[in-house]
C-alpha cells in the first residue's frame, strides 16, 4: 500500500479547546510574545517541542503497574539498566531525571575552565553546561549543515577536517571530550551517518579524546542510516544503533525523545573511573544511584520505550509524517531546511521574511505568527536562542542561522491535525511581506529563550 498509516489505534482521547483570534491576541500580550510563557490550554496543536510529549504505548501503561519505589536496589532500576546495555552497551548506566542533568554531571567531571568542547552543534542546554563549566563549546557541523536549503543526506555530520585543525590550534589536553548529537536537533534534525561517526572516532581515539554521543533521537538517527547509507539497508535499527554505539565511550540521552517517555534520561559509560565520579555528583544532586532521580514507574515506561522507538513500522510512520509536512509547505514556496528532519520541520525565517534583520529577530516573528494565526506553538532556535549579548555593551550578535523548528510529538496528532499546520503556515507565508520584527525587553545570561519577553518593533 502506499499510503502510510499510524502504526497504533487511539484508546484515549484528550480535548483542545479552541481559541478565537482577539484570545491569542490578548494571550500573547500576556506573556510578552513569547510562547514559553503561554498556558498549554491556549495552545491548539503544541509543537514547542517533541521532548517530554509522547503519547505513551499501553505496554508501557503496564510496565508503570510493575513500578517499584524501593529507594536502593529496585528491580525497576535493573530493568531499565538491561535495557541501556542491551541498545547502546556502556558498562556503566545512571539513570537521571532529563537530559540536561546527565549533560551537567559529565562536563563537571570532564571540563574545566578554558577547555573547549567540540560538537556538530551544541544544543542550546549542551551549551549552556559547557559554559557553565567554564568551557567554549565550539560547533563543527559540515559546511551543508548550515546551509538550509542544500540537500544532503546527512547535514548532521561533524567536520572531521575541522575537527583535526581544532586538536591541532588548542591542543589535545584543552580538549576533554568530543560530542556528537544524533540527530542534530540545533541544524536541522539532520542525522549522522555511519562512516561519520566512525571517522570522528578514529580521530578522537588517535589523540585519546573521549568521543560522547547525545543519543536523544538516536532511533530516527538509525533509520536515516538504513535508508540512506550504503550497506545498511537489511540491518534493523537495533543492529545500526549498537554499531553506532561501539564507536563512542559514553553517552547522554533525554529518554524524553526516542524514549517515548515523559520524563528521564541517563548518562552512560564504559570508564569505570570516570563512571565513579559521575556517580558521586549524582548522589549529590539526583539521588541514589539506582533510581537518580525517577520514579521506578518511570524506569520501567523507558526500558519499554527504548524498544518501541526502534520498531521500523513506527520509524516508517514517524519520518514519513515529518517529510509530509514538509513536502506540502515547501511545494507552496516555503522555505526550510532541506531534507525534513526526523522529528521537526525546521522554516528558514531569514528567507521567508527578508525585510526583518537577524537582531529585530525574524524567527520570533514566525513564532508569534503561527500562534497568532492558528494558535499553534513552535520554537525559534536562531538569534534568540544562539545569539549573544555583551554584558558590558549590551551589543547583540546573531546566531548563525534563523530557524523556526515545529517539533512534532510522537504518537500524538493525526494527518488532520498536520493538514491543520499546513493551512496556517501558507496563510502566515501568503502575507509574509507585512510581517514586522520584535526586541528583547528582558532577557536571562543562560538560556533566555525561556524566559525572555519582547515587544514588536
Amino acid at each position: 500500500m502506499r499510503t502510510i498509516i499510524e502504526p497504533f489505534r487511539i484508546k484515549s482521547v484528550e480535548p483542545i479547546r479552541m481559541t478565537t483570534s482577539s484570545e491569542r491576541e490578548q494571550r500573547l500580550r500576556a506573556a510578552g510574545f513569547n510562547v514559553f510563557l503561554l498556558r498549554s490550554e491556549d495552545v491548539l496543536i503544541d509543537l514547542l517541542t517533541d521532548s517530554g510529549t509522547s503519547a505513551m504505548s499501553s505496554e508501557q501503561w503496564a510496565a508503570l503497574m510493575r513500578g517499584d519505589e524501593s529507594y536502593a536496589g529496585s528491580p525497576s532500576f535493573y530493568r531499565f539498566e538491561r535495557a541501556v546495555q542491551d541498545i547502546f552497551g556502556f558498562r556503566y548506566v545512571l539513570p537521571t531525571h532529563q537530559g540536561r542533568a546527565a549533560e551537567r554531571i559529565l562536563f563537571s567531571v570532564f571540563c574545566k575552565p578554558g577547555d573547549t568542547v567540540p560538537s556538530n552543534t551544541h544544543f542550546d542546554t549542551t551549551r549552556a553546561n559547557v559554559e557553565f563549566a567554564g568551557a567554549h563549546a565550539v560547533d563543527l557541523v559540515i559546511p551543508e549543515g548550515r546551509q538550509p536549503a542544500t540537500l544532503h543526506p546527512f547535514k548532521g555530520n561533524m567536520d572531521v577536517a575541522a575537527l583535526e585543525r581544532l586538536i591541532a590550534d588548542v591542543g589535545r589536553d584543552r580538549i576533554p571530550l568530543c560530542m556528537l548529537t544524533v540527530t542534530n536537533n540545533s541544524g536541522g534534525g539532520q542525522p549522522v551517518s555511519m562512516a561519520n561517526l566512525k571517522a570522528v572516532s578514529v580521530v578522537c581515539r588517535a589523540h585519546g579524546i573521549p568521543l560522547y554521543i547525545d543519543a536523544c533521537r538516536f532511533a530516527e538517527n538509525a533509520y536515516f542510516i538504513k535508508l540512506r547509507e550504503a550497506g545498511y539497508a537489511e540491518r534493523t535499527p537495533l543492529e545500526i544503533a549498537r554499531e553506532m554505539f561501539s564507536y563512542a565511550d559514553g553517552a547522554t540521552m533525554s529518554a524524553k525523545k526516542d524514549g517515548l517517555a515523559n520524563i528521564g534520561g541517563f548518562l552512560a559509560s564504559k570508564d569505570t573511573q570516570v563512571a565513579m565520579q559521575e556517580r558521586n555528583l549524582l548522589i549529590l544532586t539526583e539521588g541514589f544511584p539506582t533510581y537518580g532521580g525517577l520514579s521506578g514507574r518511570d524506569l520501567e515506561a523507558i526500558a519499554v520505550g527504548l524498544y518501541e522507538a526502534l520498531a521500523e513500522d513506527y520509524l516508517l510512520y514517524r519520518i514519513t509524517s515529518t517529510t509530509y509536512l514538509g513536502r506540502h509547505i515547501a511545494e507552496q514556496g516555503v522555505p526550510i531546511v532541506q531534507p525534513p528532519g526526523g522529528h521537526a520541520v525546521y522554516i528558514d525565517a531569514a528567507a521567508l521574511f527578508p525585510q526583518i534583520p537577524p537582531l529585530a529577530l525574524p524567527g520570533q516573528a514566525l513564532v508569534v505568527e503561527l500562534y497568532r494565526e492558528a494558535g499553534i506553538r513552535s520554537v525559534e532556535i536562531g538569534t534568540v536562542m544562539f545569539g549573544r549579548r555583551d554584558p558590558g555593551t549590551g551589543v547583540e550578535t546573531p546566531g548563525p542561522m534563523e530557524l523556526v523548528r515545529l517539533a512534532i510529538p510522537r504518537r500524538v496528532y493525526t494527518q488532520s491535525h498536520i493538514d491543520y499546520v499546513v493551512e496556517a503556515i501558507l496563510n502566515v507565508y501568503r502575507r509574509r511581506e507585512a510581517v514586522r520584527g520584535y526586541r528583547f525587553t528582558e532577557q536571562a545570561p543562560f538560556l533566555r529563550h525561556f524566559s525572555a519577553r519582547f515587544a514588536p518593533l
